[in-house]
């Protein structure tokens, strides 16, 4: 980047500043300025006279490279500073020598004509040092099965210095895990997807580098993101299926992005990652819950048409209005406090989810029918233990509409049974999905159950209130025996309790020697892609994430 300023003493001498990476700025220079650390200043304050200048050839060139390596090894970013004078025609005519005539002739220029034959001055290292919770971000990344990759602006020495600080590159990789773009961008697309993976760090990157590493991590089936807060970041930005923008980024950038990050923070997205993964969870354990429960009713009520009483007509273990009352005040409920869970102690320890399969996996369906089965079966069991078990199994007659008390005696104390064991079973249901895979009485190593089961105060309470509302129905008077065609129950709690253990065993079983397994968890998968991110370092540079792919630009 050049400035050219007007000299308020020799307006017709404008006063050219040029800093920019070494490279660029040696393509500018045609000298360089030799003394102490005051021919900067003489430089910009005074004309060429009395300065020690001297041509920049090959050996000087290459002095300097090593001085700016052993700057950049330190991670500091490295600028080249150069200078010059232009010669403006001096009109007195035409008063050309007016700023305002001046400035209008210096915008008539090209910058080729601007930035040339430049005096190079010197280096100057820079230290932006990474934010704190940069390092323990990309930890976290790594550990959740994301591999940050970061492009940048900077020099490779400086790139290589800042990924090892962040522990973006380990002491360990590969020799293709560094590049600079000038490397990445002489290969073919043919000879990119060929290598093992994409590099981790690329080092003055371009916009077209962006670009193509995006193109290139799509063609390997990733998912992309990509942050930038340039205008050069604009193509990247629109053409990730997820654009992040820096909060302090220009218009272009945040125009072309689908997201701002309004703290420029890198540990930011890993937070929303985090968060997508509870709510990603959460509306699996919602979805578990509703249809486990409409499977278990559908089994009851569709099985339950075998019971025909002596009029022939089939006996419903449970009446319309029971499974109405079931649906709207044990089900609704917990399921809304599922959603409320909290991320679970291993949500970003483990690999990310696939894209390929979505929220219905083969587990979780699987699971739907198992639990379903299983609540189905201890509620018809709990309905034939009564009415087969102590009364020989007489289902009198029209008991599905007639609410006499003695002939449908037995049938209504079974739906009560039911009744009881249904809701319990639904209510207790919600409470072992805090955890898919790990028993209830050991969600979290080393904490009481019952801790975690008050983190959730709305699915606690609601399981609570749930619970106690199941004796309205059955003891009151009118509502029980006119209305829910159920009646006063004793024993039969006996029952109830009993079934309910052995769905909770069963509950318990299934997690420890099934859900838990790796075998089971990875049901239906394929040889998935696992996610990356690409970012820029957390200053001015790149990352980003690989499986699913993502570019992340992170600041400081």
């Amino acid at each position: 980047m050049s400035m050219v300023y007007i000299d308020a003493e020799k307006p017709e001498r404008p006063l050219v500043l040029l800093k920019g990476a070494v490279e660029r700025v040696f393509d500018a220079s045609a000298a360089y300025a030799r003394g102490d650390s005051n021919s900067f200043t003489e430089t910009c304050q005074r004309e060429d006279t009395n300065l020690d200048i001297a041509s920049l050839n090959d050996e000087v060139r290459t002095q300097i490279l090593a001085v700016m390596e052993e700057i950049a090894a330190q991670g500091l970013r490295v600028l080249a500073l150069a200078s010059r004078r232009l010669d403006i025609p001096n009109d007195k005519s035409s008063s050309s020598s007016s700023k305002t005539n001046i400035g209008t002739l210096i915008e008539k220029l090209t910058r080729e004509e601007i930035e040339n034959d430049m005096v190079f001055l010197g280096l100057v290292g820079i230290y932006d040092p990474p934010r704190p919770e940069s390092v323990t971000a990309v930890k976290a990344c790594k550990d959740a099965g994301i591999t940050v990759h970061m492009l940048t602006g900077d020099h490779a020495t400086t790139a290589t210095a800042i990924a090892r600080e962040i522990k973006i590159v380990e002491p360990d990789a590969p020799n293709g895990a560094i590049m600079t773009a000038t490397e990445f961008n002489k290969l073919t697309d043919v000879e990119i997807d060929a290598l093992p993976s994409l590099p981790l760090v690329i080092a003055r990157c371009s916009p077209e580098t962006k670009v193509r590493m995006i193109e290139a991590g799509r063609r390997r089936g990733k998912y992309l993101a990509m942050t930038g807060d340039g205008v050069n970041d604009a193509p990247a930005l629109s053409l990730a299926p997820v654009g992040i923008a820096m909060g302090n980024g220009s218009d272009a950038a945040k125009n072309a992005s689908d997201l701002v990050l309004t703290d420029d923070n890198f540990d930011s997205i890993r937070a929303a990652i985090a968060e997508g993964r509870r709510m990603f969870d959460n509306i699996q354990r919602f979805l578990l819950h509703l249809l486990t429960v409409n499977i278990a009713e559908v089994i009851l009520l569709v099985i339950g048409l075998a019971f025909v009483d002596d009029g022939g007509e089939s006996v419903f273990p449970l009446s319309p209005l029971s499974i109405l009352w079931i649906n709207m005040s044990t089900s609704g409920a917990p399921a809304f406090g599922l959603g409320l869970e909290k991320a679970e102690v291993n949500v970003m320890t483990r690999p990310p989810h696939s894209m390929k399969t979505g929220v219905f996996t083969w587990p979780v369906v699987i699971d739907c029918f198992v639990y379903g089965i299983a609540m189905g079966a201890v509620c018809l069991l709990s309905f034939v233990a009564v009415v087969w078990g102590r009364y020989d199994g007489f289902l009198g007659r029209d008991c599905n509409a007639d609410a006499s008390a003695d002939v449908c005696r037995v049938v209504f104390r079974g739906r009560s049974t039911v009744f009881a064991t249904l809701t319990f079973c639904i209510l207790y249901y919600a409470w072992e999905l805090k955890s898919l895979d790990r028993p209830l009485f050991n969600l979290t190593s080393g904490q009481p159950f019952w801790v975690d089961l008050w983190s959730n105060p709305m699915l606690f309470w609601s399981v609570i209130v749930g619970a106690a509302l199941v004796p309205i129905f059955i003891y009151v008077p009118g509502l029980n025996t006119d209305v829910f065609y159920q009646s006063e129950i004793g024993w039969e709690w006996g029952v109830v309790a009993g079934m309910v253990v052995l769905f909770i065993v069963f509950c318990e079983l299934w997690k420890v020697f099934v859900r838990s397994k790796s075998w089971y968890v990875n049901i239906g998968k394929g040889q998935d892609d696992v996610p990356w991110a690409k970012s820029p370092e957390p200053r001015d540079q790149e990352q980003s994430r690989e499986k699913p792919f993502i570019e992340l630009e992170v600041p400081p």
